[in-house]
């Protein structure tokens, strides 16, 4: 039993013909492999704005885990935007979906994305939210807000979280005029390698770009000599672009940087001294084994200010789930507004 857990109402969801909503995206060009840099890149994204026309003030901001990309949360950021009368970003982290190739693919360069794609888009009192390995990412962008900047970690240049002079990083600090709420979904702070099947899945996609795959018959064929759930088989080929009577089929990621740094995405490298106490919620899929009894703790060692709910799900709470799950999120981002 986690004691600690604190259950939140739930939020009716509006039914979608009751609101109109604009959709803006993001120029959409595939891109190379860049060299090693370690400058932030421009992420891929859809907006959807509520009526008002408002962009920039109280958006709820989403990104996806690893293998995803923006279009997986297509139908409950639409959904979001109705209920919460918010603009909605998904973005496409680097590496995934539309956004560019580059290295390093570590949380403390992905995070310097997302505070920049803030800062590019003059977002504030943002809501984060980020599922699987970018919960990671978004647990790693609010611990690297400094109370001097409420943009930018430390130095833009290593991208890695400095010392401040308080480890606390309180709402009432000026880091709450860019980040005001955090959620994440089913994921801990914690250290560890990725489960097996992660690199299998990175193994058997290499092979299809390799062997000239075509069709994505073709392709769901090398995947299922390991993973047998075709729903996971069809999530895996989102990525996939057939090929033509020229051209053989490719995974879009960049399967090279995912390689080289598979390892980096089970770590979580943030200093234990450091702690945002903003407004925060965890949600756990009961199936799941990645937030658990034994890395809770130390979710709160980071993040005091928290709420833990557990749906009775497996790791995508949200698509297994979605109407429990945005109820769950729009009760945490209304009861205090």
């Amino acid at each position: 039993m986690m004691h600690s857990a604190r259950v939140l109402h739930r939020l009716p969801v509006v039914p979608l013909r009751q609101a109109r909503i604009g959709i803006v995206s993001s120029a959409r060009c595939y891109s190379t492999p860049t060299p090693s840099s370690h400058e932030p890149v421009d992420l891929a994204y859809d907006l959807i704005t509520p009526e008002d026309g408002n962009k920039t003030d109280k958006p709820l901001v989403i990104i996806h885990g690893l293998f995803g990309s923006k279009r997986n949360w297509s139908s409950v950021s639409k959904s979001f935007a109705r209920t919460l009368k918010r603009p909605v970003y998904t973005l496409d982290l680097r590496n995934h979906g539309v956004s560019p190739h580059a290295r390093p693919m570590t949380y403390p360069a992905m995070a310097a994305d997302v505070l920049h794609f803030f800062k590019k888009h003059n977002l504030t009192n943002v809501a984060l939210l980020g599922h699987s390995m970018g919960g990671k990412v978004a647990m790693t962008a609010a611990l690297s807000l400094p109370s001097s900047s409420p943009y930018l970690p430390p130095s833009s240049k290593s991208l890695k979280p400095s010392p401040s002079p308080s480890p606390s990083h309180s709402p009432s600090s000026s880091t709450q005029e860019v980040l005001s709420h955090l959620i994440i979904e089913d994921i801990a702070p914690s250290n560890g390698r990725l489960s097996p099947e992660f690199y299998e899945y990175v193994r058997l996609m290499t092979k299809v770009n390799n062997d000239g795959v075509k069709t994505r018959k073709e392709a769901d064929a090398v995947l299922a000599i390991y993973e047998k759930d075709e729903s996971v088989r069809q999530f895996l080929l989102t990525n996939f672009t057939p090929g033509t009577e020229s051209e053989p089929g490719q995974f879009k990621l960049p399967m090279d940087i995912l390689q080289e740094h598979t390892d980096d995405l089970g770590k979580f490298e943030v200093g234990k001294g450091r702690r945002w106490e903003g407004k925060t919620l965890f949600v756990k899929g009961e199936k799941s084994r990645f937030l658990n009894p034994k890395n809770i703790p130390l979710a709160h060692q980071f993040f005091p200010n928290l709420d833990l709910v557990s749906l009775i799900a497996g790791h995508w709470v949200h698509a297994e789930k979605p109407g429990e799950f945005m109820k769950e999120v729009g009760e945490f981002l209304e009861k205090d507004s």
